[in-house]
């Protein structure tokens, strides 16, 4: 508890303001790169993954549902907008101090739809049809330029990410740790890996909690209110900061469940898509990688039953990439240094590897449980190995 409440205080606001300001320099001078080429025009981005991005992680939803932010952000030849209600402008300047940062910060009612779009116009001097955008709404969809720029991790987005890895590591240990096999719900489970997250300011934005027959039945046992007996898997996507990392433990009472056997199978999988993760190369051919390995293991076509995983960061994964997709804009992208992966290789019966890793020269493992044994992997890369009950 005592490593809990420290982290807290380093994620108290007086402590991540300074962080704000660097993320955020760092995302302006990538923005002003990429409007370049696109003759500098101006550019308004309105989703929750590039709003946080540009903002150095300041927004949270105020609609968990919401298909756009509350702050709508521009950039221009004027300067640098900030754009929101009048209800929620207050919090920004108060929180943040946003204007010392040097942002301008421009107020719409919250009765009136079109005004957030107006101001942006008015500001900027131009037409709608002239803004880049991160939608299909107004001006020039380039979503996904944005997406391949926020790839590449500052310094102090490395750092977010790691702290936000040792929670989510922390916190699905606490939550398995206390299942008593044959006495607590799923439930049990998730309420105590949420209460964990949340009590350090980051939210479970996918929490599925589940085991034994349904484990083994189903890709995605939603928690139920089910007590479970032998077999128990905890899967999280946490977001604070703007920032998303993702995770899953399972762990079983005896050694001679089918799910061990299946786990150690699916290391070939696993190793193969993270050997193929490093810088160099493109996603596209991790992919095929990803595809190989399940071949490998005599399931050829089995990443076919369950998303895989992918690059993260500002979304649950930034893009969703198949082995078929090479039409996609992003199987052609380079993979670079200072991105962060999560894949998500699993097998029919229970079997689910994912972790969170920092890419470099090297993987780093950013999702660590600590007292969880571990497994050593390709090029540096460790994980968490499956809990067997003693």
């Amino acid at each position: 508890m005592d490593a809990l409440i420290n982290s807290d205080k380093r994620f108290a606001l007086p402590n991540r303001l300074s962080r704000i300001g660097r993320r955020a320099e760092a995302a302006k001078r990538a923005t002003n790169a990429l409007r370049e080429g696109f003759d500098a025009r101006p550019l308004l981005v309105t989703s929750t993954g590039s709003v946080n991005w540009r903002s150095g992680g300041m927004s949270d939803p105020i609609d968990l549902a919401a298909s756009s932010d509350p702050l709508w952000i521009l950039d221009c030849a004027a300067g640098s907008a900030l754009i929101t209600n009048e209800i929620e402008a207050p919090r920004f300047e108060n929180d943040f101090h946003v204007r010392e940062l040097g942002w301008d910060v421009l107020c719409a009612p919250w009765y009136d739809a079109n005004a957030p779009l107006a101001l942006a116009c008015s500001y900027a001097q131009v037409r709608p049809s002239e803004l880049l955008s991160d939608n299909d709404a107004f001006g020039e969809n380039i979503r996904d330029n944005l997406v391949a720029a926020r790839l590449v991790l500052c310094d102090a987005e490395q750092d977010e990410l790691r702290e936000l890895g040792s929670l989510v590591g922390a916190a699905l240990g606490a939550g398995i740790d206390a299942w008593r096999p044959g006495l607590t719900t799923d439930f049990d489970t998730a309420a105590v890996i949420s209460a964990t997250l949340e009590a350090e300011g980051a939210k479970a934005v996918c929490l599925i909690v589940g085991g034994d027959e349904r484990l083994r039945n189903v890709r995605h046992p939603l928690a139920v209110g089910a007590v479970l007996r032998d077999a128990i898997m905890a899967v999280v996507v946490a977001k604070r900061a703007g920032l998303h990392v993702a995770a899953t433990r399972i762990c079983v009472r005896h050694r001679d469940d089918e799910i061990v056997t299946l786990m150690k199978t699916l290391d070939t999988v696993n190793d193969a898509v993270l050997k193929a993760s490093l810088p160099g190369g493109t996603w596209g051919e991790t992919l095929d990688a990803l595809a190989s390995g399940y071949d490998a293991i005599g399931q050829p076509g089995a990443w076919r039953e369950h998303f895989q995983g992918g690059p993260i960061g500002f979304e649950q994964r930034e893009f969703e990439l198949a082995p078929t997709q090479t039409p996609s804009p992003f199987w052609h992208l380079a993979r670079g240094a200072n991105t962060a992966i999560a894949w998500n290789p699993s097998l029919r019966g229970g079997a689910k590897i994912e972790e969170t890793y920092l890419v470099n020269s090297e993987l780093e493992l950013v999702t660590k449980t600590p007292s969880w044994p571990v497994l050593e992997g390709p090029h540096g890369s460790r994980r968490n190995a499956l809990k067997v009950l003693q």
